[in-house]
C-alpha cells in the first residue's frame, strides 16, 4: 500500500521534474581541467531544492581545487531520515558533466534544454540527471505522503565524476565516515534500455601506446633504414595472439572474454616517399578480473623482444591508463537482491547481475570494501551530441529508487 501511494505521487511530479532538469542542465557543471568552472553553482541550486524538501541534515565536503573559481569542488552527502539507522540506503549520482562538443552537431543549444517527443534533450540531462533527480523526487514523495522510510534514506551528489573523481567521491570516501559496509549502495552510471542489467562488475582497463624506433631513409633505398611501421604492423598482428595467450571467459561479463584492440594510430611521416624512423600506435585492452593485468604486460613485453630481434627495431611502451579490476559485488550481495525486486516488482522484468568492460566509481566503493550495484534504465546517450533523458525513464527511474526505500 505505501508503494502505491508513492507511485502515485511519483506520477504527479513529472512536469516537475522536467522542470528541474531543465533547470540544472542549463547550469554548465563542466569541470575546471576539462575548460569549466565546477559544480559550485549547480550545487547552490541543488541544496535549495534539498533545504525545501525536508532535507535537514546536509553536508557539503569541500575537496580543494584552486582551478575552480571557488577554491574547491563541493559534493553533497545529504539524509532524510528514517525509522532506523542500522544501515543506509544510497543514491549516488554526479553533478558534473562532459563539455558540449562541437556546437554544429547538435539541434540546439546544449546548455539551453529543450522537450521534443517525450525526451529532455541537453548536455548532461541522462549523465548524471536523470537519476539525480529521480532520486530527489523519489524522496519528496515520501515528505509529501507523509510516510518515513524502515531506514535512513542517503543521497551523495558529487562532483568530478566525468575527470577521475579524485575531488568527487574519491574524496568523499576518504574523508568521510558517511559509508558503512552494511549500508546498499546504488550508483546508477551504468545501465541498460530496459533497466534489466544490474551492474556488480568491471573489467581492468589497460590503455597502452606503443612507440617502434627504426632509422629513417628514402623510400627507394629501404635497405639503407630500418622501417618503424612495418615492425609496428607486424606487432599489432603478433598482440592480436594475446586472446588465444588469455582465453578464460566469465558469462558475468558481455562479451565474456578479454578484448585486446590496437585503436589509435599517431602520424608517422608526412610524404609517401620516405620510410618512417619511429611508428606509435596504442591499444585498449579491458581484462577480465581473473586473468593479472601483470601477466598481460609481461607477455606483450615478450612480444615485443621478439619483432625487435626479427626487425632490428627498439620497442617501447608505457601505459596511458591502468585500472585493475575492483572486486566484484557478489551476485547474492544484499543491494543487488534489492534491486532485482524493485525492478520486478516495479518495471516488471527481470534484473540480471552482470559485468561491463567500461569503468563506473562504483569500482571506488569496492575497492573499499563496499558492495555497490550500478543501475539506470538508460538509452545511453551519454557524451554524444543531442544527449537526451527519456521523461518516462526518469519517472520509472524513481519508482525504482522509492521502492528501495521501502526496505523492511
Amino acid at each position: 500500500m505505501s508503494f502505491d501511494l508513492i507511485s502515485k505521487r511519483i506520477d504527479t511530479y513529472r512536469n516537475a521534474m522536467v522542470d528541474l532538469q531543465i533547470a540544472l542542465a542549463s547550469i554548465p557543471a563542466i569541470a575546471p581541467s576539462s575548460g569549466g568552472v565546477g559544480e559550485a553553482r549547480k550545487a547552490e541550486a541543488i541544496l535549495l531544492f534539498l533545504r525545501e524538501n525536508g532535507f535537514a541534515d546536509i553536508e557539503v565536503i569541500k575537496a580543494p581545487d584552486l582551478d575552480a573559481p571557488d577554491g574547491y569542488r563541493p559534493n553533497i552527502i545529504a539524509y532524510y531520515r528514517g525509522r532506523s539507522a542500522a544501515k543506509t540506503i544510497w543514491i549516488m549520482a554526479h553533478t558534473d558533466v562532459v563539455p558540449p562538443g562541437e556546437a554544429s552537431l547538435w539541434d540546439g543549444d546544449p546548455f539551453r534544454p529543450w522537450v521534443k517527443g517525450g525526451k529532455i534533450y541537453g548536455r548532461g540531462v541522462e549523465d548524471n540527471q536523470q537519476d539525480l533527480v529521480a532520486s530527489l523526487f523519489a524522496v519528496k514523495a515520501f515528505r509529501d505522503e507523509g510516510l518515513v522510510p524502515n531506514f535512513d534514506i542517503g543521497l551523495a551528489l558529487v562532483a568530478d565524476e566525468e575527470t577521475g573523481s579524485e575531488k568527487g567521491i574519491g574524496y568523499v570516501l576518504k574523508h568521510s565516515k558517511a559509508f558503512r559496509p552494511q549500508d546498499l549502495i546504488v550508483v546508477p552510471d551504468a545501465g541498460n534500455e530496459d533497466g534489466t542489467m544490474i551492474e556488480i562488475a568491471e573489467k581492468s582497463i589497460l590503455w597502452l601506446k606503443f612507440t617502434t624506433f627504426g632509422k629513417q631513409t628514402h623510400g627507394s633505398t629501404p635497405e639503407r633504414g630500418v622501417n618503424a611501421h612495418t615492425a609496428a604492423a607486424f606487432l599489432i598482428t603478433e598482440l592480436h595472439r594475446l586472446y588465444e595467450t588469455f582465453p578464460a571467459k566469465d558469462p558475468v561479463f558481455d562479451p565474456p572474454i578479454s578484448t585486446f584492440e590496437p585503436t589509435k594510430k599517431d602520424a608517422n611521416v608526412p610524404n609517401i616517399n620516405t620510410i618512417p624512423g619511429e611508428d606509435v600506435f596504442y591499444m585498449d585492452s579491458r581484462i577480465l578480473p581473473q586473468v593479472p593485468v601483470d601477466d598481460v604486460i609481461a607477455r606483450i613485453r615478450e612480444m615485443g623482444d621478439g619483432i625487435e630481434k626479427r626487425f632490428g627495431v627498439k620497442i617501447t611502451f608505457e601505459n596511458k591508463q591502468r585500472a585493475d579490476a575492483a572486486p566484484p559485488t557478489r551476485a547474492d550481495a544484499p543491494v543487488v537482491i534489492a534491486l532485482q525486486k524493485a525492478v520486478g516488482d516495479v518495471l516488471h522484468r527481470q534484473g540480471k547481475p552482470m559485468g561491463i568492460g567500461g569503468g563506473t566509481v562504483a569500482a571506488l566503493f569496492r575497492r573499499e570494501g563496499f558492495e555497490a550495484a550500478c543501475w539506470s534504465a538508460l538509452d545511453e546517450t551519454a557524451h554524444q551530441p543531442n544527449e537526451y533523458c527519456i521523461i518516462d525513464n526518469m519517472i520509472g527511474d524513481a519508482k525504482v529508487f522509492a521502492h528501495l526505500f521501502l526496505q523492511e
